[in-house]
């Protein structure tokens, strides 16, 4: 079993490399190469922690395994690290052995970006220039950064519940040499893309705050009960989703199809257009949203190319099992 620790990942796994692991295995899905298992995610009981796993098997890549870990809310505060922590284990899918250990927690962060990023890339209009956010934690800044790969974009505009937190979002827009406004949910009309990321239980951004032609990435719904957008929104756009079976269930379009607002046949695989089987934005006035609900072979797939590049440069730590 090879290893490959927290530690090392981030001089493994680019941005780039980690779009191209997530835009391949979209596209799996899509042409049912690859499928995920049934997500496990629970409250423990115990400082306030939710735990789970999410796995599935890439029959093109042969890739097998698992991601454990959740949310820890008193990790920052009582133990200086960060709350979301995970691992990621791989199998051999020809005999079962545990073939590899993977930190997960900066992989989550990557793919998690690259999959709205893949979103941006194939929806979004070419000419899109404003780059609108919503929420500026740990999380929202990988976003940004992921996404202002996608386009020429000219300005990036920012909300978040916290303002005082909207500085971390402005170091990114600086990085990237642009200016960085922050405004209200309605400012966000001027917004080209918008990717919303937070933890919220209560819809943030209003239908009526979109305007048409606008792609809209919803990362941070991936529990029963979260929302970030309002269930009219869904019901504007054309729905996209990593995992239909995710998406009506745990993610964005839980809420729409409860009221019935939109049904689980409305909603597509953001795979089908990668693969070119959905011809994605069909207009340049039709408004788009992508429903990033997180799957397992994301982060089978971003680990499985991490393994193999610690692998070539001497770095993975083998051990038997």
């Amino acid at each position: 079993m090879f290893i490959v620790p927290e530690r090392d990942i981030a001089d493994l796994m680019t941005q780039e490399a980690a779009y191209d692991a997530v835009e391949k295995v979209f596209a799996s899905m899509a042409s049912g190469d690859a499928y995920n298992f049934p997500v496990i995610r629970e409250a423990i009981g115990h400082v306030g922690a939710l735990y789970g796993f999410k796995g599935g098997f890439d029959r093109a890549g042969l890739t097998l395994g698992l991601k454990a870990g959740g949310y820890w809310p008193e990790n920052l505060e009582r133990h200086e690290i960060i709350n979301h922590q995970s691992t990621i284990f791989l199998f051999d899918p020809d005999t079962g052995r545990v073939s590899a250990m993977v930190g997960g927690n900066l992989l989550t962060a990557l793919r998690t970006a690259a999959a709205s990023s893949v979103s941006i890339n194939h929806l979004a209009r070419k000419d899109a220039k404003v780059m609108g956010m919503i929420g500026a934690g740990h999380q929202a800044k990988f976003q940004l950064r992921a996404a202002l790969k996608q386009r020429a974009f000219e300005k990036v505009i920012g909300w978040n519940l916290h303002p005082e937190m909207l500085p971390n979002i402005e170091e990114v827009a600086r990085e990237a040499g642009l200016p960085f406004e922050a405004v209200e949910l309605d400012g966000m009309r001027e917004a080209d893309v918008i990717v919303s990321i937070t933890s919220s239980f209560e819809a943030s951004l209003a239908a009526d705050q979109v305007s048409p032609g606008t792609h809209v990435a919803c990362m941070g719904t991936d529990t029963k009960g979260k929302q970030e957008v309002a269930p009219e929104l869904l019901a504007r756009a054309t729905v996209f989703t990593d995992e239909v079976a995710q998406s009506v269930s745990i993610g964005e379009a839980q809420h729409a199809v409860a009221q019935g607002l939109i049904a689980e046949g409305d909603i597509n695989q953001i795979g089908a257009v990668v693969n070119g089987t959905h011809p994605g934005r069909s207009s340049a006035d039709e408004i788009t949203l992508f429903d990033g609900t997180g799957v397992g072979l994301q982060d089978l797939a971003c680990a499985a190319a991490v393994v193999a590049l610690a692998r070539e440069n001497g770095t993975a730590i083998e051990v038997e099992v």
